[in-house]
């Protein structure tokens, strides 16, 4: 029994993605397909699974290249499984929890001076009187610090 392979714009159909967005995923290497006789593009079904996880990973702010790099991992490059799903959402909720504590703390901030990181300021009133915080670097320090209030710091 011949294995079912799908044409491009089934895909497309299937995945809810553009035809060209699967263009883009395979010249990225996130997706494989090869030629038939007629020279036409064909995936395995499985494919839809790469999709959805990278569907996914972009939805939550997880880089193309990042999905590329857990993908690259698997043996063989095969689809993920079940507990590769495990793996890689695991290693990705560290990365987003990172991500929402530094939006937390941009949001608490952002009726300020966005945690004295204006540079052309000598003195700032809310977070940074007389630029004590000009020692600790540049850009937005406070918002760099993970655990410390702007009162800490100053």
């Amino acid at each position: 029994m011949a294995e079912a392979t799908w044409s491009v714009g089934k895909v497309a159909a299937r995945a809810g993605v553009a035809v060209s967005a699967l263009h883009f995923y395979e010249q990225k290497g996130l997706i494989r397909s090869w030629r038939n006789q007629g020279n036409q593009r064909r995936f395995k079904p499985d494919v839809l699974r790469r999709i959805a996880i990278i569907k996914a990973a972009q939805q939550v702010g997880i880089s193309l290249e990042e999905v590329k790099q857990v993908f690259t991992a698997l043996p063989d490059n095969r689809t993920p499984t079940t507990e590769d799903w495990a793996i890689m959402s695991a290693g990705w909720k560290a990365l987003l929890d990172a991500r929402i504590t530094y939006l937390q703390r941009l949001s608490d901030h952002l009726t300020g001076c966005i945690g004295c990181g204006c540079l052309s300021m000598t003195k700032c009133p809310l977070y940074n009187p007389e630029d004590k915080l000009a020692g600790q670097g540049s850009g937005a320090v406070i918002l760099n610090q993970s655990t410390q209030s702007a009162e800490d710091l100053l």
